[in-house]
């Protein structure tokens, strides 16, 4: 298959995965769908008892982990208030202010959804007298029920502990852009299931062990904290960041040289560089200010290993996101490069 042909099957996992619910802590679903991609592609993938998808995909020595997240933001059900709405609480680093106006679902414990709107108390212009400012404690859920007390919405059987997912409202335009939430990071899912199945359907032999684990505790800071025992490197696939002071675009790779948790592996990195330099891959070394990864996570759990961070260019975070396929271009052939590369 031609790259091309790979990206496209990239994109159809993202809005395959973008399209089932997943915020952190109701993860099932989408563990499910991706232990069933990689048993389609011949793979013979493991669930830990934490709920994390494990699957090695071939190689011997050097072990490197993959990792990328499923889990997404969301939210859940606080309280129900005397009028039937619902007050929420969030799960990961959730801003109301970018999910006012979206629409949503409530997952009940029972298997029933029920379908909302997250709103402010007072959204309407013409009746506010002051804009409310858009915090946890002004946010409700307004479900598209006949609910007019708390008795009427506990009689659907919604209660305190309910799983609140925001509409991703994904797409892919003509010319190449992603607009959705959760491409953290669904789009590196999708990028890791669309490795797999190059490496599969080009027979790659691999030159190191490889191990891809697609986490479900990330938002949390708790995702990555246990990998196999003979890990030496481990790579998070995640968003990369674009912003103010950051090189990175939506149309390249970002390779991270820091974050709120401090450096990288200053050699990991360099490797990451170098390989991105020799296949005239479009990227940018960036570092992160407010950021945290899965494999952060590994490390203070106390493994000895190396690790870093890559990821597509990303634009708006924990938002209604937007990337670029170019960015999963290079992302997807800096992976490739990376595990082919010859090892000191």
């Amino acid at each position: 298959m031609e790259t091309k042909e790979y990206l496209t099957y990239i994109g159809n996992e993202l809005k395959s995965l973008t399209g089932i619910a997943s915020p952190t802590g109701f993860t099932k679903h989408a563990t499910d769908y991706v232990m069933k991609e990689l048993r389609g592609l011949g793979y013979e993938p493991t669930l830990s008892r934490k709920g994390n998808v494990h699957c090695e995909i071939g190689g011997q020595g050097h072990p490197l982990v993959l990792a990328a997240h499923v889990d997404t933001l969301g939210a859940m059900v606080r309280s129900i208030k005397d009028n039937g709405r619902i007050r929420p609480t969030t799960l990961g680093g959730h801003q109301w202010s970018t999910a006012d106006g979206e629409n949503c679902t409530v997952f009940t414990r029972d298997g029933i959804s029920y379908t909302g709107v997250v709103l402010n108390k007072e959204p309407s212009v013409h009746v506010a007298d002051e804009k409310v400012e858009p915090k946890e404690e002004n946010m409700e859920i307004l479900l598209d029920e006949n609910v007019d007390s708390k008795e009427d919405t506990e009689a659907l059987g919604i209660q305190t502990g309910d799983i609140i997912a925001m509409d991703p409202r994904t797409m892919i335009t003509k010319s190449g852009y992603i607009k959705s939430r959760f491409l953290d990071d669904k789009l590196s899912a999708a990028i890791l299931i669309g490795f797999a199945k190059w490496v599969k359907e080009e027979k790659i032999q691999l030159k190191r062990k490889i191990t891809l684990i697609f986490t479900v505790y990330e938002e949390v800071g708790h995702g990555g904290s246990f990998v196999p025992e003979d890990t030496e490197d481990m790579l998070s696939v995640d968003m990369g960041c674009v912003g103010a002071d950051l090189g990175c675009t939506e149309r390249m790779v970002s390779i991270c040289a820091k974050d709120s948790g401090g450096p990288y592996n200053y050699d990991m990195i360099s490797e990451l560089a170098s390989t991105a330099k020799a296949l005239g891959l479009s990227y940018a070394i960036d570092i992160y200010p407010h950021y945290g990864s899965d494999v952060e996570a590994t490390l203070h759990a106390g493994y000895d290993i190396r690790h870093g961070l890559i990821g597509a260019g990303v634009y708006a975070s924990h938002n209604y996101e937007r990337s670029h396929m170019d960015g999963v271009k290079n992302t997807f052939l800096l992976l490739q490069g990376f595990v082919q590369r010859e090892l000191a």
